[in-house]
Parts: structure tokens; sequence; C-alpha cells
């Protein structure tokens, strides 16, 4: 695996300042790539763009992904030649709680960013980033594959189904000369995530102020991976996608195998033993008003099949990796050589060309 291909590519990435964003760019600047991001200003003292010190060597335009004038404007002054879509408000939670700012931002965000694409005329590969629960849930036993029907059940999830239909509407109408896929990547995990309401960032929070881990639903599986897994895929699809569109553009699902979909106990039991000294977790009660789906799984055969991916890390390695950046940044050390390091560890499992 060289990764020669990015070497000098202009790259632009809508919520680079966000979880997944920050790792993306961080792989983005050791391949070489000339990296251009546009998102919300991160947050100042709980983020992880700010806390690797991502900034530098990164052209960064902290703006509003529902301003498509100014969003057209700096795309097009950049002229990228390959554009990945990762801004989002990504909680279901808050898709319950302020369900116009999701849509708005996932459904009009997602418009903007293809309309800014369509203006700026030099686009060559485009990756829009969506969730495994675009799918209409109906708890199936085995994965869902890209031809099930989308239907998300909540907000959050809806308005990523929605995307999904405005990439394809923009993809037929207006981006013929555009290589376009979509990715519904299951459940990541990873150091620095801070974000509410998510199982392994409520872990850490508990461990740091040593108190028992609140779980609402132990016995719902899904499917888990570490954030450097869906990331190389997400690579992977857009340099295929770049050298020959008729074969590789489309939708992708990007998940684990089948030893990480686990139960969420299962995953707090793993975070526990990895953690250490003595953290324990406890069911709490249910929050009734919200939907909460039991199972939910990936079937992953076409991006095995068709790019020769393959996740690297197990789930035990996932959560070896994400429990030691966390202490790591727990014990005051610098964390883009942290990065920077898990990232070379797993690229020497990589086994196809990016």
């Amino acid at each position: 695996m060289t990764g020669s291909f990015w070497k000098g590519k202009r790259v632009f990435v809508t919520g680079h300042t966000g979880f997944k964003g920050s790792w993306l760019c961080a792989i983005l600047h050791m391949l070489g790539a000339e990296v251009s991001g546009y998102a919300l200003a991160p947050e100042p003292d709980f983020g992880l763009f700010e806390i690797a010190c991502l900034a530098v060597g990164i052209d960064s335009v902290e703006a509003d992904i529902r301003n498509v004038d100014l969003l057209a404007k700096e795309m097009k002054e950049r002229q990228p030649e390959v554009v990945f879509h990762l801004a989002a408000q990504p909680i279901v939670k808050e898709g319950y709680k302020n369900p116009v700012y999701t849509y708005e931002t996932n459904v009009m965000g997602t418009v903007n960013v293809l309309e800014a694409v369509r203006r700026c005329g030099r686009v060559r590969s485009f990756v829009n980033v969506t969730t495994d629960k675009v799918y209409q849930n109906n708890e199936w036993a085995w994965g869902y594959r890209e031809s099930d029907a989308l239907d998300g059940y909540d907000p959050y999830a809806n308005s990523k189904s929605c995307s999904e239909f405005v990439t394809n509407a923009y993809k037929r109408s207006f981006l013929s000369d555009v290589a376009v896929s979509t990715c519904r990547a299951g459940n990541v995990i990873g150091g620095g995530d801070f974000s509410p309401n998510r199982i392994i960032p409520d872990c850490v929070r508990a461990a740091m102020r040593k108190a028992e881990i609140e779980i609402r639903y132990p016995d719902a599986i899904r499917p888990y991976q570490h954030v450097l897994d869906p990331l190389f895929a997400y690579l992977l699809i857009a340099r295929r996608q770049w050298e020959d569109p008729a074969a590789y553009q489309g939708a992708y699902n990007v998940g684990p195998d089948i030893d990480g979909c686990v139960k969420t106990a299962t995953l707090a039991d793993l975070f526990c033993e990895a953690w250490g000294r003595g953290i324990r977790w406890k069911h709490v009660g249910q929050d009734d008003a919200q939907h909460e789906a039991n199972l939910l799984m990936l079937d992953c055969t076409k991006a095995k099949m068709m790019l020769k991916w393959q996740p690297v890390w197990t789930i035990n390695d996932a959560i070896g990796r994400t429990v030691h950046w966390w202490q790591e940044y727990i014990a005051g050390n610098s964390m883009f050589p942290v990065m920077e390091k898990q990232i070379d560890e797993y690229l020497s499992g990589v086994t196809y060309e990016i």
C-alpha cells in the first residue's frame, strides 16, 4: 500500500472539524494530499481537530454548510478534484430534539454541497457519507444490502435517507461527468470522539469521573468498527471511481465482519476490560418517547468483492486502540503523534492499493 494516488491531489472535505473528518484529514495529510475543509468551527476545548492541531497544513474554512453561495464560492476558489461530504448533524437524539435543524443540515446541506460541486466544474470524484440507518429497518437477522429499501425511521436516519435520494437526483440531472458514490457506514469508534449520546464517548466520560457507565439499551445489536475502517474505504472508493466511474460509482455498505456486530452490553464489557481500574456499567431506564431499533446489520459483500476492501481491525483491536488514545490524552500527551502511530499500525494490515 503506497497511497501515491493521493500525493498532490486537491481534496475538499466538508465536516473536516468533526470526529471522522479530523481522522480523514490526518490520513490525507500523511498521504501528501492538498486538503481544504469547510465546517463549523471546532469546539475550542473538546474537539479532536483542535486537540491534534490538525489546522496545521490544512486550508480550513469555518462556515455553515447551509450557506450555499459561500460554500460554492469557497469550493470554486480551491478547485478540488475530490470531494468528501461528511458535514452533518450526526446524533439520533438531537434529531428528535431539533428536527428542523437536522433536516436543514443533512438534506439541504447535501443539496448545497452538490450544487457547489456543480458550479465548481472541476470535481472528478464525489463521496457522500451517510449511515447504516438509511435502511427501512425490518429487524432482520441478516444484513441489509445496497438494493434494499431506504426509509430511515427517525429524523436523523430519515434525513440521511433523503441525502441519498438527493445525491442520486443530482447525479442523474447535473453531474454526468463526476463519479459519485454514497457510503453507508456502521457505528464508528475511536479516539477523540466527544459526541454526546454515543456509547464509547459516554463510557469515557464515566470512566474519567470514576462513575458507573449508564447503558439504556444493553441488548441492541449494532455494527461497530474503528473509524479507520470506513475512512480507508472512502479513500478507496474515491480512487476507484476516479479511475473507472462506470464500474465503481454507486452505493456501498461499509461495516465490520460479523464479529463486530455486537450487543451494546458486550461493547461496554470490552471497554471496561480494556480500561481497567474497576470501571463498571449498569442498565438504566430507557427513553420510551424515542424509537430505538433492536437489530441492525450490514451486508458488505459488494465492497469486499468489487473493491477488495476488508476491515483490518477486530472489535477488540478497535476498543484497545480507542482506550489507548484516551488514556494518552488524559496523560496530557501530544495527540497527533498518537494518531499517526495508529494510522501507520492500521496501514500495516491494509492489503489493497489506496
